[in-house]
């Protein structure tokens, strides 16, 4: 019989859920925090030998409660995994995602010199060296956060919702599209240096894009001359957390 493995990323406010076969992702779902409860449903339509769950609340107990079969449940932490060794100075405050988002990066490219960029929320640049062993990054503002400063922090200055479809930057010729050009222009030079810092000192610097905002990264960079070296991977977080389950 095929065994399977459940990975379950409990967030601020979704919770995604991947299903492998080994290192095949067989199914993937994001559920709204309110329907956690599905992730049982999830568990008994699978034979499974191994279950991690990551969980930025402190309900990991309630969600293997949820699955329902507590002696393969393995709750993910910041330790060192066989391939990638965690040296950041404060581990216990280094956001699971991001360890995650490393593990994985460790385990598609072994052995190379990768950058992570996780461009959600807030865009996190982790640096994961060819000797497989993590000392940090650097976490910024979001693209959603930045509109959303703006419009907090002046008095007049509208809150613009960003469109993730949006796969060119407006020319600045009033407020709004100023506001557009500013926030997306400022964003793509951030990322665009930091690629650059890490490709200087690093021979064939692999660059990984992983969060909901990557694509429009993506689609503005890859003129430039960091595209060949950008990889495109949504799933980055659930292959990292299978990865510890795996290996």
């Amino acid at each position: 019989m095929v065994m399977f493995n459940l990975v379950v990323d409990v967030g601020n406010s979704k919770c995604k859920i991947g299903v492998f076969e080994g290192r095949k992702l067989a199914d993937y779902r994001v559920l709204e925090k309110s329907d956690l409860p599905e992730i049982g449903r999830v568990a008994n339509n699978f034979p499974l030998k191994a279950v991690i769950v990551s969980s930025v609340d402190e309900n990991a107990e309630e969600i293997e409660q949820l699955i329902g079969k507590p002696g393969i449940v393995k709750h993910f932490h910041s330790g060192d995994t066989e391939r990638v060794k965690n040296r950041y100075e404060t581990p216990l405050t280094l956001g699971l995602d991001r360890w995650a988002a490393v593990i994985g990066a460790g385990a598609q490219f072994p052995g190379r010199n990768c950058l992570v960029i996780d461009a959600g929320t807030s865009i996190t640049y982790d640096f994961l060296p060819a000797s497989g062993v993590y000392t940090g990054g650097s976490i910024s503002p979001g693209i959603a956060m930045r509109f959303s400063a703006l419009n907090h922090f002046t008095g007049r200055l509208p809150l613009i919702e960003f469109d993730q479809a949006l796969t060119t930057v407006p020319e600045g010729s009033n407020t709004i599209n100023a506001i557009r050009n500013g926030v997306l222009q400022g964003t793509l030079h951030e990322v665009s240096g930091f690629i650059s810092q890490y490709s200087g000192p690093h021979d064939e610097l692999i660059v990984i894009m992983t969060g909901g905002d990557a694509p429009f990264l993506i689609a503005n960079i890859k003129n430039t001359i960091f595209a060949p070296r950008i990889v495109h991977e949504p799933y980055l977080v659930l292959r990292g957390l299978n990865e510890v389950i795996e290996l």
